[in-house]
């Protein structure tokens, strides 16, 4: 097949639609189930090179959530602690290496992940497909399916669900392009490897990455690499707990994904873990739930009346200073940025979200000011001189 005709492009009024191949090859995937759409797609190819490479540099399984043709969450597989699994909402699952990547993945920020693109790097077993199933999700991309897997997943809306599956071995052209107002732009594919080496460039006093913190910092850079620019991410644990993209300043960026980051992490203080939810609140309302919860707005927003609904209890407010003691706990963050710090003022945003470890490019006039910042916290920060721009 060397195209496909879609329903409509972005938009409805977007018409008419179509992927295809330029050259005589083949298209490198197969529709098995639904009806995927231009959205869909770019979502599909951008989260399928993101979970590709991730395996690919951490030898780990690995899954991505994806909205909007940006991460929402990426991870890779490892033992999920029972905090974790319950703030998932899986402690009910049994989880294979590949279901507890997309655990992850969606977990880290499942408001964002709410009607997402799954991606996953390894072909989808049944426990993965049965965390699925219960998600609200748009489609999927993997390069294969157990017969077990595919017949469930093609029970997910009412047999409409979109299941790709891709040809693993598919290496595209060298070179890429894109049409903007009736121009074409070319450019080169960015096939920079994202490895060990590129974070040994060490700029700081602290000159040390943990094992755990060089494999976060590749999830961190390779996430990036496939996120809308600006961006920033922040990670732990073999995933992503925050991602800041597509801001037009670099604080706002940093800002925007330690706000998430700080999310993740109040979801497993004491009281929100202890919150009675009565039996009936489904998981995307409990999301929704526990946000209000966390934030300031609680006692505004569930207002007697209101609280009845969801709780079967009243529970008591996680005031800011709870908040602000809680989040002095975590630790051991990893941070990347698609470009430079400009200002030291990143870094002391980072710091209130765990930050440790930091790999960015350099090349700032000010880099000595970002430099002696992470030196007054003590942070290991490493330049890579590479970019990751996406657009």
């Amino acid at each position: 097949m060397k195209e496909l005709e879609l329903k409509y492009g972005c938009n409805p009024n977007q018409k008419p639609s179509k992927i295809f191949m330029k050259n005589d090859g083949e298209l490198p995937i197969e529709v098995l189930n639904g009806k995927p759409g231009y959205i869909n797609f770019l979502d599909a190819f951008n989260s399928w090179q993101l979970v590709k490479e991730l395996k690919a540099a951490t030898g780990l399984p690995a899954a991505a959530s994806f909205k909007h043709v940006s991460p929402a969450g990426a991870a890779v597989a490892t033992e999920l602690s029972d905090t974790l699994k319950k703030i998932y909402f899986v402690d009910d699952l049994e989880l294979s290496p590949l279901a507890s990547a997309y655990a992850k993945a969606r977990g880290a920020d499942r408001m964002s992940s709410y009607g997402d693109w799954i991606a996953l790097s390894d072909v989808c077993d049944i426990q993965t497909a049965k965390l699925i199933q219960r998600e609200v999700s748009d489609g999927i991309i993997a390069p294969g399916y157990t017969d077990e897997a595919l017949e469930v997943l093609k029970s997910k809306r009412k047999g409409t669900y979109n299941i790709v599956k891709i040809d693993p071995d598919y290496v595209p052209a060298e070179k890429e392009y894109k049409d903007v107002f009736g121009v074409t732009f070319e450019q080169g594919r960015n096939n920079l490897k994202i490895d060990d080496e590129m974070l040994s460039n060490f700029v700081t006093e602290n000159k040390n990455f943990t094992d755990e913190a060089k494999r976060d910092l590749k999830i961190a850079l390779i996430t990036l690499k496939y996120t809308q620019s600006n961006s920033v991410c922040y990670a732990k644990e073999g995933q992503a707990i925050g991602v800041g993209a597509g801001q037009q300043s670099r604080i706002h960026c940093t800002r925007l994904a330690g706000n998430k980051a700080d999310i993740w992490f109040l979801r497993q203080h004491p009281k929100v873990l202890n919150l009675q939810f009565v039996d009936n609140v489904r998981r995307p309302d409990r999301d929704n739930t526990i946000d209000v919860y966390i934030s300031d707005e609680y006692e505004d927003v569930l207002a007697d009346g209101v609280w009845q609904q969801f709780f079967k209890v009243k529970p008591e407010p996680l005031s800011r200073e709870e908040k602000k003691e809680w989040l002095t706990h975590l630790s051991g963050v990893a941070l990347g940025s698609d470009a430079f710090f400009p200002f030291g003022d990143n870094i002391e945003r980072a710091k209130k979200s765990g930050v440790e470890f930091v790999a960015q490019p350099g090349g700032s006039i000010r880099d000595d000011n970002v430099i002696d910042t992470c030196n007054k916290y003590n942070m290991a920060m490493c330049f890579t001189g590479i970019r990751l721009f996406h657009h």
